[in-house]
């Protein structure tokens, strides 16, 4: 007779996420995967329909004995927060981290608590696979998943199986986070990398791989993805600024693109229009590079994909730039040292 399979806490936190919130819920419920399972939406200040949906779910689910939905307010509507405010309100030894535009493979769930098993890992996570609804979000989801969009990170790419610096979302297992006091909530963004940072630092393995696999559903317009990159970008500086050893070329791009397309603009108009060949040529470049990354799309998704690398790149590395130092100050104050397990309680 196999074991049983372990409890699983679904934790979830949302914002304006009307669109996908139930959807998302439905993946979630629908898993093939026989231990018993609470689904913790920490609730924001949203103003759509966000709580409303959520309230629907609770009493849909209140009669089912293995998998619930309940909600906990998070009036900060910040992520970190409300992250720790689920963990918080739920109770099982696995921990599930979904957001509520996430949709999760239906073995999602069964295959990352037997990777947590085999390889001894305390945070397992796999690919954030880009899919849109129309044909902006197609061009978006596949900026996102190319090479030429995101370089060489491998959950949006994919790649081999082992150890990682961090992973997108992640299954943990409780006693990490406890570990560890949860997420910091200092950290707006970046905060899985910051917490997988610390699980790291105190010994914990923290595994990628592209069995796991999340759909994810792109920003619906070109200003909310302009903010999500500024965001990302704002923050990969902290981190870097956090710890000196996490950055790489990779994160470095977009900052130089930035600068060497002003630069160029700037020289084109008071030098020599010769400068103005750096904007052309990347210009040039993200073009090119689309035409792999738009394979099987449609015309009018392809032609979008320039306008989603271009707004990619140019926000997070203005983002990037314009980080002030005074955030990582504040940040770094917040610094909470990684905490090893007990020996005797091993």
């Amino acid at each position: 007779m196999p074991a049983q399979q372990p409890a699983v806490s679904v934790i979830m936190p949302v914002l304006n996420e009307e669109r996908h919130l139930r959807d998302s819920v439905r993946h979630i419920l629908g898993q093939e995967y026989a231990g018993e399972m609470e689904v913790v939406i920490a609730l924001g200040p949203s103003t759509d329909r966000t709580d409303e949906i959520a309230a629907e779910l609770v009493r849909e689910t209140a009669s089912n004995e293995r998998a619930r939905v309940h909600t906990v307010p998070n009036p900060t509507g910040r992520t970190p927060a409300a992250l720790n405010a689920a963990i918080k309100a739920s109770r099982h030894p696995i921990v599930v981290r979904v957001d509520g535009h996430g949709m999760l493979s239906p073995n999602y769930i069964a295959t990352a608590v037997r990777l947590l098993e085999e390889t001894g890992a305390q945070n397992v996570g796999g690919i954030m696979h880009a899919e849109g609804e129309n044909a902006w979000e197609d061009a978006v989801a596949a900026a996102m998943t190319s090479r030429i969009g995101v370089g060489n990170a491998a959950f949006h790419t994919g790649g081999e199986a082992g150890p990682a610096e961090t992973v997108y979302l992640g299954v943990f297992r409780r006693e990490a986070l406890e570990q560890q006091g949860g997420y910091n909530e200092e950290f707006i963004r970046a905060q899985d990398w910051e917490l997988n940072f610390r699980i790291r630092e105190a010994g914990g393995l923290i595994w990628f791989s592209p069995e796991l696999k999340v759909q994810y559903r792109p920003r619906p317009s070109v200003r909310a993805l302009a903010k999500q990159y500024k965001d990302y970008g704002r923050w990969r500086h902290v981190v870097a600024r956090y710890h000196s050893g996490s950055i790489n070329l990779r994160y470095l791009a977009p900052p130089t693109a930035v600068c060497a397309i002003a630069a160029g603009l700037v020289a084109g108009v008071a030098v020599t229009p010769w400068a103005f060949a750096v904007p052309v040529g990347y210009l040039a470049a993200i073009t090119v590079g689309s035409v792999p990354a738009g394979k099987g799309l449609s015309l009018k998704a392809r032609a979008q994909i320039p306008v989603a690398l271009a707004t990619m790149h140019m926000c997070w590395g203005f983002g990037f730039l314009t980080s002030p130092r005074a955030l990582a100050a504040k940040v770094i104050a917040s610094r909470r040292p990684s905490v090893r397990r007990d020996p005797s309680e091993v």
